[in-house]
C-alpha cells in the first residue's frame, strides 16, 4: 500500500492509489488519510489535505504539455474546489493579499489598551485604530493590515458551547482617507473566493437599509458593487427587504436598518455631535440548509434569514464604510472617508477546514489533545466536550494576557482578576475531568506558546513568566477548591456568603454562581447588592486597619519614613523608564530604616539596570524637585496618566502627588500617604537587594544614605 509510485493528475481526476510515502511524512499520516477516505465528510478533508501537501512538494503535474505548477484540482464526486489550509496559512495569506494591494502589515497592538481606562482589554481589531480613524496620521500611511489579539469577557460564562471564545484574533484592513467601498468589496470578495476558495454561492451579504429620521439613504452604492462581483461569478444577486418577517425570499443581498450602521456608540440616535460613523456591510457563510440548524433551534417558529441566530449563517467579516459625521442638525459627509474591515480568524478557519465549530480546528487540536492526555478521556461525550472547551479557551486566553508585555498576573483587581477567574474556572473543570497531575495548567500554556510564538513572539519571550504564574495560581487554588465547593449547599446562597467564599477560598463570584446553578441552588433576590455591600464593608475595615500605615505601606509617619515613601514614587518612575511601561507597583512596606518595594517584572534586574535606576532616582533628588499634591476625580487622574496601585480601594476623589514642575515631571502618582515637600532633602538612594517576590513580581530593598 505504501510503496512509491508516480503521482499523476488530470483535469477531472486524482487517482487515490498514491505515492504515500512521497507525500506524507509518516506512515501514520498515510493511514489516517486512508481512514478518512472511507467516510463521507472525511473524504473531502482527506482530499484537501493530500492536495495541499502534494502541491507544496510539487508532486502534482499541471496540464498536459505545461511545466509543473500549483493549481486547483476538482475533487472526484465532492464538488470541492478549495485547498486545505492551516490557520497559520490563512492568517498569512490575508496579510500577504492586502500587502499586494499596497497595505503595510503592522503587528498586533497590546491586549491592554493604551490610555483608555474605559475598558480592561482590547476587544476588537478597530480599537487600537480609533485615533487614526478619527483623523490622526498613521505612521505607516493610509493603508494598514493586521491580525489583532482580542479579549472579550462578557461571555465568559457562556464558554463551553460551540461558539463563544474569550480570546480571538481579528484580521483587519483599513483605508484612512484612501480607497473606499468599491475597492474594499472587490478585494474582500476576491480574497474569499480566489485565495481561500470559498464557494460564492455560500456567501450572503447584509447592507444598510437607511434611516428616514436622519435622512440617511439606503446604501445603494454597496449594493451595486456587490451585484457586480456576483455577476462576474455567474450569480444573479437578488436584493431583499424585510427578511426578519418574510425570510430568505431567494435573496443574496439583504437590507437591514440600524443593524448595519456602525459608530463607537451604536445607532445614529446614540451618537453625539462630532461623532463619525457610517453604514456597514456584513458577509455571512451558509453552513447548509440541509443541516437543519433553524429547524432544531429555539427560533424555529420564526422565518430564517442571514441575521438569524439559529446558527445556519456565520458572519465571516464586516466592512464599515465610515463616511458621515453627526452634527446638531443631522449628518454630513466626511471630507475623508475610511474603511474598517474586521473578520474573526477562528470562524474563517472553521469554514475553511470544514468544521462544525472552532474547537475542532487546528487552532485547538494540540490543546485538546493535551487535555485528553492529562485527563485520560476523549473528546467524545458532550459533558466532557464542554469541560475541555472551557479549559482550552480559558487557559489559551490567560496565556495571552499574561504573555503581554504589560506584566499582568493573577490578582483580585482589573485585568488580574479576569486572569484569576479564567485559570480557576479551568482548574475546576480539570478536576471534573479527573485531571490529577500537579501543575497541569502549565502544560496547556506551553502548547499555546508553542503554537503561536511565530506570530506572537512575546509568548516565547515571556514563557517562564507565564509558567510561573500558572503554577503559582494553581497551587493557591487547588488547596481550597474542594473545601470551598463543599460550602456551597442548602436551598439559597446570598451575596454575603458568596463574598466570604471569595475571601476564604478564592472563589470568584461568577464561579459561585455557576456552581449554584449546577446544584440547583437559588441565589438571593438581592444577591449582587449583598455581594457589593460585603465587599465595601471589607474595604472599609481594611482602610481602617491600615490607617497607621497610611496608604503606601508605611509603618509610621516619622520624617525618615516620609522620605522613603517619597523615594518609592521616584523608584517606580525610574523602574518604568529603565524596564518599560509593564512595571506596576505590586506592594510596599516602608519603615524609618528601609524601603521594600514590589513591582511587576518577569526577569532579574541586571547590574547595569540597577545602576541606571539608582542614577535616575539620585538625579531627581539632586534636581530638588517640588512635591505637589492635587485633589481630583479618579477619571481626571487617569487622564493625567497618574500611576495607581490598588484601584478598587480608591474613592471618587483622589490625591495625586507630582514630583516636578510643569516643564519637567519625573513622577505623578495617586497616593494618600505623607510626603516631603522637595526631593532635595532625601539624601543618596542606594539599592541593597533585588530578588523575586512571587511569580512575575520582583522586590527591591533600598535605603537613603
Amino acid at each position: 500500500m505504501y510503496n512509491s509510485g508516480k503521482v499523476k493528475s488530470t483535469r477531472n481526476h486524482v487517482p487515490w492509489k498514491l505515492a504515500w510515502h512521497c507525500v506524507f511524512s509518516t506512515e501514520k499520516e498515510a493511514r489516517d488519510f486512508e481512514r478518512y477516505l472511507k467516510t463521507g465528510s472525511g473524504k473531502a478533508f482527506a482530499y484537501k489535505r493530500f492536495v495541499s501537501v502534494a502541491l507544496k512538494k510539487d508532486f502534482l503535474e499541471g496540464r498536459k504539455g505545461s511545466p509543473k505548477r500549483k493549481r486547483r484540482i476538482p475533487c472526484p464526486r465532492t464538488n470541492l474546489n478549495i485547498l486545505f489550509m492551516t490557520s497559520k496559512e490563512i492568517r498569512q495569506k490575508y496579510l500577504d493579499f492586502f500587502k499586494s494591494k499596497g497595505h503595510v502589515i503592522v503587528p498586533s497592538a497590546s491586549l491592554i489598551p493604551e490610555n483608555d481606562p474605559s475598558t480592561l482589554f482590547c476587544g476588537s481589531g478597530m480599537q487600537p485604530m480609533v485615533p487614526y480613524l478619527l483623523g490622526e496620521d498613521h505612521p505607516e500611511g493610509t493603508r494598514i493590515v493586521d491580525s489583532q489579539k482580542c479579549i472579550r469577557t462578557i461571555d465568559i460564562d457562556g464558554v463551553g458551547d460551540t461558539t463563544h471564545l474569550t480570546f480571538f484574533e481579528m484580521i483587519g484592513n483599513w483605508s484612512l482617507g484612501d480607497y473606499f467601498k468599491k475597492e474594499q468589496i472587490l478585494w474582500i470578495f476576491e480574497f474569499w473566493t480566489k485565495i481561500l476558495g470559498f464557494d460564492p454561492t455560500k456567501i450572503y451579504i447584509s447592507v444598510f437599509g437607511g434611516n428616514e429620521k436622519y435622512n440617511l439613504s439606503k446604501d445603494e452604492g454597496a449594493v451595486a458593487t456587490w451585484k457586480m462581483v456576483y455577476k462576474e461569478v455567474g450569480i444573479e444577486a437578488k436584493v431583499v427587504e424585510d427578511s426578519e418577517n418574510y425570510g430568505m425570499q431567494d435573496g443574496r443581498i439583504f437590507y437591514y436598518g440600524n443593524d448595519n450602521w456602525w459608530s463607537r456608540v451604536g445607532s445614529p440616535d446614540n451618537m453625539p455631535a462630532g461623532e463619525p460613523g457610517g453604514p456597514d456591510s456584513e458577509m455571512f457563510y451558509d453552513m447548509g440548509v440541509e443541516k437543519k440548524f433553524h429547524e432544531n433551534s429555539k427560533h424555529k417558529d420564526k422565518p430564517c434569514h442571514i441575521n438569524c441566530d439559529c446558527g445556519r449563517f456565520i458572519e465571516i467579516g464586516n466592512n464599515v464604510f465610515m463616511e458621515y459625521i453627526k452634527t446638531k442638525d443631522g449628518f454630513e459627509s466626511l471630507p475623508k472617508k475610511n474603511i474598517d474591515f474586521g473578520g474573526g480568524l477562528e470562524r474563517i478557519v472553521m469554514i475553511s477546514q470544514e468544521k462544525s465549530n472552532v474547537y475542532e480546528t487546528d487552532l485547538f487540536t494540540n490543546i485538546i489533545n493535551t487535555i485528553e492526555r492529562l485527563s485520560g478521556k476523549k473528546y467524545d461525550l458532550e459533558e466532557d466536550k464542554v469541560a475541555m472547551r472551557i479549559i482550552a479557551d480559558h487557559l489559551r486566553a490567560a496565556t495571552f494576557i499574561i504573555a503581554d508585555d504589560k506584566g499582568i498576573s493573577p490578582s483580585n483587581i482589573d485585568q488580574g482578576y479576569i486572569v484569576r477567574r479564567l485559570i480557576r474556572r479551568a482548574i475546576r473543570h480539570g478536576k471534573k475531568l479527573g485531571i490529577s497531575e500537579e501543575s497541569w495548567t502549565k502544560e496547556i500554556a506551553k502548547i499555546v506558546a508553542h503554537d503561536y510564538h511565530e506570530v506572537y513572539p512575546e509568548l516565547r519571550k515571556n514563557v517562564d513568566f507565564i509558567i510561573d504564574a500558572f503554577k503559582d495560581e494553581e497551587e493557591k487554588f487547588s488547596k481550597t477548591l474542594e473545601k470551598g465547593e463543599k460550602m456551597i449547599t442548602g436551598e439559597i446562597i446570598n451575596g454575603e456568603q458568596a463574598f466570604n467564599l471569595f475571601q476564604t477560598f478564592g472563589y470568584p463570584v461568577e464561579m459561585t454562581e455557576e456552581i449554584t446553578k449546577e446544584k440547583n441552588i437559588k441565589l438571593s433576590k438581592n444577591f449582587k447588592e449583598e455581594y457589593k455591600k460585603a465587599m465595601s464593608k471589607h474595604q472599609d475595615l481594611s482602610r481602617t486597619a491600615s490607617a497607621g500605615k497610611f496608604k503606601g505601606g508605611l509603618a509610621d509617619a516619622g520624617e525618615e519614613t516620609k522620605k522613603l515613601h517619597t523615594t518609592a514614587h521616584l523608584l517606580l518612575a525610574a523602574l518604568r523608564k529603565v524596564l518599560g511601561d509593564h512595571v506596576l507597583q505590586k506592594g510596599s512596606n516602608i519603615t524609618a530604616e528601609r524601603l521594600r518595594f514590589d513591582f511587576s517584572h518577569p526577569d532579574k534586574l541586571t547590574d547595569e539596570q540597577k545602576e541606571e535606576v539608582e542614577k535616575l532616582v539620585n538625579e531627581a533628588i539632586k534636581k530638588d524637585l517640588p512635591i505637589c499634591c492635587d485633589e481630583m476625580t479618579l477619571d481626571e487622574a487617569k487622564k493625567q496618566n497618574a500611576m495607581g496601585v490598588f484601584e478598587s480601594k480608591y474613592g471618587s476623589r483622589v490625591k495625586v502627588y507630582t514630583a516636578g514642575k510643569e516643564d519637567y515631571i519625573f513622577s505623578k502618582e495617586i497616593c494618600g500617604g505623607p510626603h516631603v515637600d522637595r526631593t532635595g532633602i532625601l539624601g543618596k538612594f542606594k539599592i541593597k537587594k533585588e530578588q523575586s517576590s512571587s511569580a512575575g513580581v520582583r522586590r527591591i530593598k533600598a535605603v537613603l544614605e
